[in-house]
């Protein structure tokens, strides 16, 4: 039974992560671009943006709980992210 629970907890943290990374993908991408990148690179920079927005608002100290928390960091770190990309692109 503590397995399943496991289980469920492991799959509901996963889809809230996708959901998060999707949100901040194309939050990011509407902000820099003007539009999204598409839904699976909109996930992909979300969830590497989240993993940024971290590591940046650790930094500087500043902390916060709660989804709306998980979308803003992840969006301001994809937005770095994104910045960073076009940067070396030109």
């Amino acid at each position: 039974m503590d397995s399943l629970r496991a289980l469920f907890h492991d799959t509901e943290s996963l889809v809230i992560l996708l959901l998060v990374g999707l949100i901040a993908g194309w939050l990011a991408g509407q902000l820099i671009r003007g539009r999204g990148f598409g839904v699976v690179l909109n996930i992909l920079l979300g969830v590497i943006g989240a993993y940024l927005g971290g590591i940046i608002f650790r930094a500087v100290g500043v902390s916060g709980h709660g989804m709306l928390w998980m979308i803003v960091s992840a969006t301001v770190g994809a937005m770095v992210l994104v910045f960073f990309i076009n940067a070396i692109r030109r």
